[in-house]
């Protein structure tokens, strides 16, 4: 009985259609899954919002063109208009992390951002993709981002070190932030569900706090990804100005 309770039986990934080829386990999982519906979701809206294009924009073109609108902003107001290029891959960052945060709220679903191993993919691939761009275009200027301008020369052994910790720390506090957040509130929403039934008459308490928290974490769910794509804007900005 405790175990069906288990707080952190929803984050188990489990294999759908097994695979192996060798020792490797390629298997499709409940993660696989609901990261192909996060992506089928978003073009769904995506496409639903152009299909019937009007002055006076209903629903579905609404809310497209209110995300591209938010993204655009933001990608302006840290990058400039250097920031162009990198629209697509923002923008589509963004719709995924968001629709996984959402699609894991629906009961008996599966939230792939509550997983290290997948938010940590993605900011490896982020910090690698920027350090390669910022390469790409400064050269051998790039290593002057570990000494920040105007600092003195005798500071340079203590400062260079620390700046460089700094930077190599970036996709494991991108990740992790992401992680920590989704499965803490995602333990928390199972924790107060498990004290409904065994409370009796007392179990509205914890329904009050169980739909206060969902509230809470609908608004987490975009602020997360808010927070993943605006640091992002921030990395390419960094590697496009460099200071």
């Amino acid at each position: 009985m405790a175990e069906a309770h288990n707080p952190l039986e929803q984050f188990e990934i489990t294999p759908w259609i097994p695979i192996r080829i060798g020792e490797l386990d390629v298997s499709f999982t409940n993660s696989s899954a609901f990261m192909i519906l996060a992506i089928l979701a978003a073009s769904a809206m995506m496409v639903l919002s152009v299909r019937k294009r009007a002055l006076v924009p209903g629903r579905w073109q609404l809310m497209a063109e209110l995300s591209y609108g938010f993204i655009a902003k933001m990608l302006s107001d840290t990058v400039g208009k250097e920031g162009k290029p990198y629209f697509p891959f923002v923008f589509t960052l963004f719709m995924f992390v968001l629709f996984g945060n959402i699609l894991g709220m629906i009961p008996y679903s599966f939230t792939y951002t509550s997983h290290l191993a997948v938010t940590f993919a993605m900011a490896a691939f982020i910090f690698v993709a920027i350090t390669v761009i910022a390469i790409a275009k400064h050269r051998m200027k790039f290593f002057s981002f570990f000494l920040p301008p105007g600092v003195p020369i005798l500071m340079a052994p203590l400062l260079i070190p620390i700046e460089i910790i700094s930077y190599l720390s970036r996709p494991v506090s991108l990740s992790v932030r992401l992680f920590a957040n989704m499965m803490a509130g995602h333990t928390l929403l199972k924790v107060l569900a498990g004290f409904v039934i065994p409370l009796g008459i007392f179990g509205a308490i914890p329904v009050a706090g169980l739909v206060a928290v969902t509230a809470l974490e609908f608004l987490i769910a975009f602020l997360q990804a808010y927070i993943f794509t605006i640091l992002t804007c921030i990395y390419i900005s960094d590697a496009v100005h460099l200071h």
